[in-house]
């Protein structure tokens, strides 16, 4: 876990300036020191700007680090087949794998560093309680929260550092992720969730609701933000009734308001009239088009005064004809899945139209209309994601919908926020809670119904569901995918749920991963059909987490590899937990 020694002094701008005279030592007023910045009130609130800033780096939120998980997942993978992407997508990255084991890794550690060194700065300040120091304290947490939680799902066991000063001298750099030797890695997984589920729990009591916040949380991390990150670090461990009570405060409005927002597309347009919504828990700001610098920022050391400030998933998703880098395509099971049900008025499901960028009759009239960009569509001329190898083409998060642009501007460029908790979220895992708890209940079904009127589906019935396996295999693979799909946080739900324990879920996997290069997109691709290959094919154990990067662990002694570095299955900790998985339910039998 080196991190670069010298860029984490510089990481705030903090430098230090003193002459080896002892006739005069004089400190640039424009290049404050460690010892100097932070003991005001406002350095600490530009500090806790720089939180914010990094959460929209390269390995956090702006590109890899959003799509390495969708790619885990089953929802989305990577039809040019090359590139960093791959290794995520076969989920066998190799321990020298920069993309996938460095830069997530990397980037969530300057987030750190920032959130540790204010964090730090506020506790010395004891005995002073300020609506805004508390507020400037409760931002901190939440980000140093949402980062080891991004760095435990991914990478099993980080190392936890949490005072500024451990690490005033280099050695405090090489911090350990073990504490006796051999022990498993889930050991140190565990620590660092206990850490999380402690943050997020402080953050709660000191920010404010996004009501009492007023035009300050427009876009900050409030109350009802660090209550669902809560609720889902709690439910990684399958606290399911602890994460059910927090749940059910925010449904009440107790940490804010929070409601469904009318038009589903709503979620993911740029401009002051869509984001930070009424179903915006939290969302990571990127500068709206015509509005960005021309820098791209690809990394924390890399700090240009006319920065881009966007992001690169749309460049990844979107097709190829308007200009893409073709990576990604969405899973053909995800489409199939989409037609298998329609709305109470007999169209296709809405969602579809802002998830997946296909021609259909249904969107003549409908919202922009069967348009890529500023090109009209046809039905016999399919838009692609690759042009060799085809792929349905991702329009969340890209301006596929929208009409913003005739073509992508490619690289940290897109500037429609992040949406990475919404209120659906909430109601859908409020639902799954219940379920575990007390399921199946008619309350879990009123919450799944809430969330499929937007989308003017036909309730669902409680008779019609008389086990708590099937519930929680409609939530799972009906409710969640539609309404997330192509989405981060996929495969953070696989890992736990423990689907790849289990070899009736893996055997689900590979037909939901499922794809044929160069196949016709809107083919219903089925895993052993000749020429179908899959990606869960591929899966080693260990490596639904990615791997520690060998060089942090050639330069830091103190770390050991993970189970993907080791090729060990994690069965064991769900065993250990006494978890189980759900078995596979064939939802079409009554």
């Amino acid at each position: 876990m080196k991190l670069y020694k010298i860029s984490l002094a510089l990481m705030l701008g903090i430098g230090t300036l003193t002459s080896c005279s002892d006739k005069l030592e004089l400190s640039n007023p424009n290049q404050p020191t460690t010892g100097t910045f932070g003991n005001t009130i406002e350095d600490l609130e530009e500090a806790v700007i720089a939180c914010y800033h990094h959460t929209r780096m390269e390995g956090t939120y702006a590109r890899v680090g959003y799509t390495l998980d969708c790619c885990r997942g089953d929802e989305v993978w990577n039809v040019a087949q090359s590139w960093g992407h791959l290794g995520a997508d076969n989920l066998n990255a190799s321990t020298i794998d920069d993309v996938v084991d460095m830069w997530i890794w990397r980037d969530w550690y300057y987030v750190i560093n920032i959130s540790n060194f204010v964090i730090t700065k506020c506790d010395e300040k004891e005995g002073e309680t300020t609506q805004t120091l508390k507020r400037i304290k409760g931002q901190a947490l939440f980000t140093r929260a949402l980062a080891y939680y991004n760095l435990a799902n991914y990478y099993q066991n980080p190392a936890l550092i949490l005072d500024y000063k451990e690490y005033s001298t280099l050695d405090g750099l090489y911090a350990s992720n073990w504490e006796e030797e051999g022990e498993p890695s889930y050991e140190q997984y565990d620590r660092v969730m206990d850490q999380v589920e402690a943050d997020f729990s402080e953050a709660m009591s000191l920010l404010p609701s996004r009501d009492e916040g007023g035009e300050w949380a427009k876009g900050r991390y409030t109350k009802g933000a660090a209550a669902g990150f809560y609720a889902r670090s709690l439910m990684q461990r399958h606290k399911y009734d602890e994460a059910l009570t927090v749940l059910k405060d925010i449904i009440k409005g107790t940490y804010g308001r929070y409601e469904l927002t009318k038009n589903y597309g709503d979620n993911f347009r740029e401009g002051s009239a869509y984001e930070n919504n009424a179903e915006s828990l939290f969302e990571v700001q990127f500068l709206d088009y015509g509005t960005q610098g021309s820098d791209d920022e690809w990394t924390p050391v890399n700090i240009s005064k006319n920065a881009s400030q966007g992001h690169a998933v749309e460049s990844n998703y979107g097709p190829e004809n308007v200009g893409s880098w073709q990576d990604l395509s969405a899973a053909p099971w995800l489409y199939h899945l989409f037609l298998g049900e329609k709305t109470t008025e007999g169209k296709l499901d809405p969602r579809l139209y802002w998830t997946i960028g296909t021609y259909e009759d249904d969107w003549e009239g409908f919202e922009y209309g069967n348009m890529c960009y500023q090109e009209k569509m046809t039905a016999d001329i399919p838009i692609v994601t690759n042009n060799v190898n085809k792929g349905l083409p991702i329009a969340k998060w890209t301006n596929f919908r929208t009409g913003l642009y005739n073509s992508i501007i490619v690289g940290l460029k897109c500037g429609i926020n992040l949406r990475i908790m919404r209120y659906s979220d909430v109601l859908l895992r409020a639902a799954e809670c219940e379920n575990e708890v007390n399921g199946p209940t008619q309350q879990a079904i009123d919450w799944i119904n809430e969330v499929r009127h937007r989308a003017k589906l036909a309730d669902l019935e409680l008779a019609d569901f008389n086990t708590k396996d099937k519930l929680f295999e409609q939530i799972a693979n009906v409710e969640r995918p539609k309404e997330f799909g192509c989405e981060t946080g996929r495969g953070f739900d696989l890992i736990r749920w423990g689907f790849f324990y289990d070899s009736g879920r893996m055997d689900q996997l590979k037909m939901h991963g499922a794809y044929k290069l160069a196949a016709d997109i809107k083919d219903d691709i089925q895993y052993g059909q000749p020429g179908v290959s899959s990606t869960y094919t591929k899966y080693e154990d260990g490596h639904e987490y990615f791997p520690i990067y060998q060089n942090y662990l050639d330069n830091n002694t103190n770390l050991r590899g993970n189970s993907a570095n080791k090729n060990t299955n994690n069965s064991t900790y769900f065993v250990k937990k006494g978890w189980t998985v759900h078995p596979v339910v064939d939802l079409s039998k009554k």
